[in-house]
């Protein structure tokens, strides 16, 4: 294989590697963000959902466009167009500035991941690929796990522009390892005119649509929401006229028929769980420990580089033993393993902080790699090397809406199971519990000797006891959480296993 391929392959990785990265990035400086814009909490959340929205829209169009332009001119102003609207980012005036900014980084960002996928395949062969694999697994899975970690050091050290001046370097080095690795291709200029854009269209809106509906829909209570209601309508009409009109074109955006391959379409459902508990594992850790813990940016990352760093020794070892062992049960040990780290937190009380959650973060570092370059070639197994991009895309859209399914479904679980453990407590404590009421009569003492009089006493230490019963409501509330995803991860486990070999 010529060298100047691995320098595209490496290139089409670094530019993966930061869209992935920015997904997470904005996290830890929301607040810092929010205060510099003048913006309230609700409008704060568009920074990630604008991002969001618009890199599931690119990603399906990906493929096509990667065809039509040819992957070197398509790779080379996609990047171009995320390094300049990471700098516009930082420049942002309002919040609606720095929405329609972070619309058009995620926009380009969106095309970067797939087409990394893509060169991957395209440009190894068959006998490197698992290396590929592994490493387009360590950009999908070591981005994310510290991602909010960087953009905290970041913000607490320099300032919150800096998550988007650190963008530009890389990009400049991406944009010249594209063009010196890979071959000029012609214009394609047919595929554009006749370009499937009705399936174009009901992509972007039901994708759109659905994307907005998971990532705000508990923050308007879902269905009370007009807004939220007619979201859902538009995005479940298009998704259904999307799948009618895919299946019966002739040359369509996205190739649904892969999904008649049985192996392809489980390794599909796979990917979709994948994504519940990458990103959704991302989303409920640092809420945990920031909520309960009172941790910050610095010391949530010094708990989240445990389910990072060791990603890196495992990953070289995995293409080694894919020789050895079949993908299929490298995969299931994988989910396992992933499994029992969320299952570990499942016992969680007011003293499971950082050093308690190490064991947990180790399991699932070394999951993770047993998932990702496996199940790429149980992915791709039987997919045609032509097919490659719209299995490309199939796959990260999957694990895409399964972080998003996740986010949703994880904000709202939490919110309901607080609030049900905090009135079984609230209904229980009265009758039964005699520590309960010793502690109320020990915290009524305490502020008595602080100097408060006998009924404020009494009000401060009930105020006490409440924050501890809501606290202890919460905790339970992520106990739940954990246990669902553990849930979802031994599904996973098992529908890899019933392949065939």
């Amino acid at each position: 294989m010529p060298r100047r391929h691995w320098i595209a392959l490496f290139g089409g990785l670094i530019g993966a590697f930061m869209a992935i990265l920015d997904i997470q990035i904005t996290n830890s400086s929301l607040k810092d963000i929010q205060g510099a814009l003048s913006a309230t909490l609700d409008e704060s959340s568009w920074i990630s959902t604008s991002y969001l929205v618009a890199e599931m829209i690119a990603i399906p169009l990906s493929g096509w466009l990667s065809k039509s332009l040819g992957k070197r001119r398509y790779l080379t102003w996609t990047t171009l167009i995320f390094t300049l609207s990471s700098f516009l980012c930082s420049l942002s005036w309002n919040m609606t500035s720095m929405i329609v900014f972070r619309a058009m980084q995620g926009f380009s960002g969106g095309a970067l991941i797939p087409l990394a996928f893509s060169l991957v395949v395209q440009l190894l062969p068959i006998q490197k690929r698992a290396v590929g694999m592994a490493l387009f697994g360590i950009t999908a899975t070591f981005a994310p796990s510290i991602g909010p970690t960087f953009g905290g050091w970041l913000t607490e050290n320099l300032s919150w522009h800096y998550i988007f001046y650190i963008n530009i370097p890389p990009a400049i080095l991406v944009i010249t390892m594209i063009r010196y690795g890979l071959e000029d291709e012609p214009l394609n200029l047919s595929l554009l005119r006749k370009a499937d854009w009705f399936g174009i269209v009901t992509m972007a809106m039901g994708l759109g649509c659905l994307e907005v509906v998971l990532e705000e829909g508990n923050r308007k209570e879902w269905f009370s929401s007009s807004f939220i209601i007619s979201l859902a309508i538009i995005s479940a009409v298009s998704l259904v006229y999307f799948v009618i009109n895919e299946w019966q074109h002739k040359k369509p955006l996205v190739n649904l028929r892969l999904l008649r391959d049985g192996q392809f379409a489980m390794a599909c459902i796979a990917y979709l769980i994948l994504g519940m508990a990458l990103l959704g594992s991302i989303y409920v850790l640092p809420m945990y420990l920031t909520q309960i813990q009172r941790y910050n940016a610095m010391e949530i990352g010094e708990v989240l580089m445990w389910m990072g760093f060791p990603q890196l020794l495992l990953f070289p070892i995995v293409p080694k033993l894919v020789q050895y062992i079949k993908p299929k049960y490298l995969v299931t040990f994988g989910f396992v393993m992933f499994g029992l780290s969320c299952y570990v937190n499942t016992h969680m009380t007011a003293d499971f902080g950082g050093q308690q959650m190490i064991l947990s973060m180790i399991l699932r570092a070394i999951g993770s790699p047993f998932i990702m370059v496996p199940l790429s070639l149980v992915a791709m197994k039987s997919i045609k090397l032509e097919d490659t991009p719209d299995a490309s895309t199939l796959t990260n859209v999957m694990r895409n809406l399964g972080g998003a399914f996740s986010i949703a479904f994880i904000a709202t679980l939490l919110d309901n199971k607080t609030r049900e453990h905090l009135a079984h407590i609230k209904t229980s404590l009265p009758s039964v519990s005699v520590d309960g009421w010793q502690q109320l009569h020990q915290q009524q003492a305490f502020f008595i000797q602080a100097g408060s009089d006998a009924h404020t006493a009494l009000q401060q230490a009930q105020a006490s006891l409440l924050a501890t019963m809501q606290r202890d409501a919460a905790i339970m509330a992520y106990n739940d959480v954990f246990l669902m995803m553990t849930g979802f991860l031994a599904i996973a486990a098992v529908l890899i296993m019933s392949m065939k070999d």
